[in-house]
């Protein structure tokens, strides 16, 4: 549990510090600040990342969970969806190719046996 707050408080200070990293990495000691913040996370005797969770991301998730699970029914759904309008494409699209691939070597096969057909028939003796 102690290492799922860590990551999950890091993920969000590694996807907030990519924006904020433009606009204040100017600022003295900024590196070395992120780096003590870090260490502080990750310190079994401040417990920062587990401090923070329970403090911030915790009950920010526990207000939102409903409109966390609409979202993600409404991602199944649509990837639902997704995958069956891909999949009919892509059956039309199988169905397509072999269709006129069969066309191709029906035209190929019975030009096959119309010559052999013609040649067996020139090759009969001819009877009176």
């Amino acid at each position: 549990v102690r290492w799922m707050m860590y990551w999950i408080v890091f993920a969000i200070f590694m996807a907030t510090e990519t924006f904020t990293d433009i606009f204040i990495s100017w600022f003295p000691f900024y590196y070395e600040i992120k780096m003590a913040f870090v260490i502080w996370l990750l310190s079994p005797y401040t417990r920062g990342a587990s401090l923070l969770y329970r403090k911030v991301v915790h009950p920010t998730l526990s207000r939102k969970e409903q409109e966390i699970d609409m979202y993600i029914v409404q991602a199944r759904e649509r990837s639902y969806e997704t995958m069956v309008r891909f999949g009919k494409k892509g059956l039309n699209i199988a169905a397509a190719a072999a269709v006129q691939a069969a066309t191709k070597s029906q035209g190929a096969l019975a030009g096959r046996l119309r010559s052999f057909s013609m040649q067996d028939l020139r090759s009969l003796p001819d009877e009176a």
